[in-house]
């Protein structure tokens, strides 16, 4: 079943498109204002654009992982200045508070609170850090960066001084120290610390692009070799054999640990197969199906069964303060909200879902994978706003919850991530049409 909320794509959306149809739809999301990626003066993204009913959700600050994902639509749609000066920011930020990498490298000690893990949510505006308790061991997040700075310095879209090359150590140096095959993290929902199958994945990814942007470029190892910094293609090697063993031992769940921190399926393993092309085509194919028969809804798709975040009637049930306060010491309140088929769905993994039928298609041929290519790009157009949306019409939300039995787009509208995913999934769409 197809929803569309919108009235005005009726027209526009097709079950079979050619080019022609595609750059049609695009140029008119594009006069809708659709995608709008709004900077700050540092070159970094807020997480969402928000109404003054919304701030209280905190989405203004920048996340690490939201800006990566951000960041790389912009490379992909080849506007590399962009993508180039976010990167080159995070990595100022993570110059700034290199000294908590530094910290627990030298110390070889993992620290029990996570407040002194180095932070991956903090303020834009001054790349300060926040004063305020969050979930900030998440190895992806940090993994996103090293895999996407890597990956410009690899095709000399950026060239690092010799502070951001001692400032890139840092991260495989850190992934080490905390053993990350085997580290308990929050990951990519900011929640119960486990060890999950998706963070690890990503920091796989990153190590790949560290070794490969040193391959391609052999005159930086010599920036690796002072006393305290010894990184070599062996060293990486061994550290990327450890997360490719662990990740053999948990795909396709997310994670196998016993009690409630096991789960079977989780979507955020997508992302292991697009951006980051990290699991072979078997464990692709057995996300991608367990993410469609258990997960997928008809307003959006779950992060995984049982999330309580906006479970139904959510601003009834919580006051605004306490929505996206930190749930990962203790979930049991939240969990208490949600029932069986009443989750959230979300909206940042239809384009996900189009996008690598996209590549399926472009890499066989097979007419098959147009057709879900289209389907799941159709789906994602069909999840914009409406024209009472109170942030405005043919917008990206967040996800859909349920609202006194109907679902509707949460308060985060538009989130940048999901105007990301988009926008790359109507480019893939007028790639396979070529």
């Amino acid at each position: 079943m197809l929803i569309i909320n919108n009235e005005k794509l009726l027209d526009l959306i097709q079950y079979r498109y050619n080019r022609q149809q595609i750059k049609i739809l695009s140029k008119f999301l594009e006069d809708q204002n659709t995608f709008n990626f709004p900077c700050l003066e540092s070159s970094l993204f807020s997480a969402a654009i928000l109404t003054e009913n919304a701030e209280y959700t905190g989405y203004t600050s920048v996340w690490v992982r939201d800006n990566i994902h951000v960041a790389h639509a912009h490379y992909v749609l080849e506007k590399f200045e962009i993508a180039c000066k976010n990167a080159q920011a995070l990595m100022n930020y993570f110059h700034r508070y290199n000294h908590r990498f530094a910290k627990i490298i030298n110390s070889r000690i993992v620290p029990e609170n996570v407040m002194q893990r180095p932070h991956v949510r903090f303020c834009g505006v001054n790349l300060a850090e926040l004063d305020q308790q969050w979930s900030h061991a998440q190895n992806d997040a940090l993994g996103y960066f090293l895999w996407f700075y890597c990956k410009l310095v690899k095709e000399e879209l950026i060239t690092p001084t010799v502070e951001d090359l001692k400032t890139l150590a840092l991260f495989p140096l850190y992934f080490e120290t905390i053993n990350y095959w085997q580290d308990e993290d929050s990951g990519h929902w900011e929640e119960t610390r486990k060890i999950a199958a998706s963070s690890i994945g990503i920091v796989v990814a990153s190590l790949i692009a560290f070794k490969e942007m040193l391959i391609e470029h052999p005159d930086l190892l010599k920036n690796f070799h002072d006393k305290d910094q010894k990184i070599t293609l062996d060293f990486l090697d061994n550290l990327i054999q450890k997360g490719r063993e662990e990740l053999e031992t948990i795909l396709p769940c997310e994670c196998i640990q016993e009690g409630q921190k096991r789960r079977n399926y989780d979507s955020a393993l997508l992302f292991l197969i697009y951006p980051l092309n990290v699991v072979n085509e078997e464990q692709s194919n057995q996300i991608i199906n367990n993410v469609i028969n258990h997960l997928q809804g008809n307003y959006g798709i779950k992060r995984y069964l049982g999330d309580s975040f906006w479970a139904a009637d959510y601003k009834e049930k919580l006051d605004p303060e306490a929505r996206t306060i930190d749930f990962s010491e203790d979930l049991s309140f939240r969990d208490s909200l949600v029932e069986e088929n009443q989750e959230a769905q979300w909206c940042i993994f239809d384009p996900i879902l189009s996008i690598i039928f996209g590549l399926k298609f472009q890499a066989t041929h097979q007419e098959e994978y147009l057709e879900k290519q289209t389907w799941y790009l159709n789906r994602s157009l069909g999840q914009l706003t409406a024209k009472d949306c109170p942030a405005g019409e043919l917008k990206c939300p967040e996800l859909h919850y349920l609202q006194k039995g109907q679902y509707v787009p949460n308060d985060v509208v538009p989130l940048l991530w999901t105007q990301a995913n988009l926008k790359i999934a109507l480019k893939f769409m007028e790639d396979s049409l070529k």
